[in-house]
């Protein structure tokens, strides 16, 4: 049981991190892992779509060419920074800014939407840490508040924060504005490989996507060289849209064996696939493996919103993208049942899609 196993209740890692000079043993990457830690340099730039110019008639001057960046950037790496997206700035600082205030609450009031049951049960969604699944698992450097903003139907209102006054309605608009940079991308996506315009997004069930926010804070680290503030690890969305810290980096992918520094660039936001659409796709999408340094100095944080396909059916892939060149490469598999498999290898350090190749 959970209540005779304490190493299962992870610590509030803000409070930690106020606290100590060295970081406990738990967050400490294993000695084999720590070569790995540095980062290479890019072989060539990052990825940058101006969704603007994507989201013109086919025949407008620049589609073409973005498209094209588009299909290079998500076979060769599985994300890219879109600017042109259309979520004005002004929305875009008053998310990370409430987002911000929230983490700076008291304990206590953080703690009103805990993300265990009783104190001692993990659910995904609430505010808290890893899901604990081993007395030697090493923890992630961060605290994280994880919601369910879309549909209606599948919200916890309980575990949306009262405070700061704003932060709801805040997420709310900045929910609307997300879901529609996302269905852009994935209708991209279908016609990138010869499928209906609609196909991803119809994907996603009668009520659309159940859409998960994840804001992540990740403290002040005094052993950048030896902590994580996220373990490598993919996605398991069809679409992630994140919102970064334009003070401090720390985002990194994996390519070719190396791990590269993702820059800030202002404005943008990053936008990378998950194993539903390697999955889906056939493995003509890649769904990147990537992770969070911390830093010594500066604290960070960032917003995710996962897309995920409709949790009652199998992430399945459309018949057009299977011959006798490209077999099936992926087993089939509910949302549903792949959630938990993908939580599990998380917490283990392992990738959930490697069970799903045939």
């Amino acid at each position: 049981m959970a209540d005779e196993q304490p190493w299962r209740i992870p610590p509030n890692v803000q409070d930690l991190a106020a606290g100590v000079q060295e970081p406990p043993s738990r967050y400490l990457v294993r000695e084999q892992d720590r070569p790995a830690m540095a980062a290479a340099t890019m072989p060539e730039p990052i990825p940058i779509v101006d969704l603007s110019r994507l989201s013109a008639p086919s025949d407008a001057h620049g589609a073409a060419d973005e498209a094209a960046k588009l299909r290079s950037a998500l076979q060769n790496w599985g994300f890219f920074l879109a600017v042109g997206h259309g979520i004005e700035t002004g929305l875009l600082a008053e998310m990370m800014k409430v987002t911000r205030e929230f983490f700076n609450l008291p304990l206590e009031e953080k703690q009103k939407h805990s993300n265990l049951v009783n104190g001692k049960e993990f659910r995904l969604e609430g505010y808290g840490g890893d899901m604990v699944v081993a007395e030697d698992q090493v923890l992630d450097w961060c605290d994280r508040l994880c919601l369910v903003v879309e549909p209606e139907s599948r919200r916890v209102h309980t575990l949306c924060p009262t405070q700061p006054p704003s932060f709801s309605e805040v997420l709310r608009e900045y929910t609307v504005k997300c879901r529609e940079l996302a269905g852009l991308v994935l209708d991209n996506m279908a016609k990138l490989l010869g499928l209906p315009e609609g196909y991803f997004v119809g994907t996603m069930g009668e009520e659309g996507a159940t859409t998960y926010a994840k804001l992540n804070y990740y403290p002040r680290c005094p052993r950048p060289d030896r902590v994580l503030g996220l373990k490598p690890h993919a996605d398991g969305s069809l679409i992630t849209v994140v919102a970064v810290d334009d003070a401090v980096g720390g985002l990194q992918v994996q390519g070719a064996g190396a791990w590269y520094d993702v820059p800030i660039v202002p404005g943008a936001l990053l936008v990378n696939l998950g194993d539903a659409t390697e999955i889906m796709s056939n493995g003509f999408f890649k769904s990147p493996v990537h992770r969070v340094v911390t830093n010594p100095e500066r604290e960070r944080v960032s917003l995710a919103m996962f897309y995920t396909p409709d949790l009652k059916k199998e992430m399945e892939l459309a018949p057009e993208l299977l011959d006798e060149e490209r077999p099936r490469r992926y087993g089939k598999v509910k949302t549903k049942d792949y959630v938990p498999r993908l939580l599990e290898a998380y917490a283990r350090g392992t990738q959930a899609i490697d069970t799903m190749k045939i």
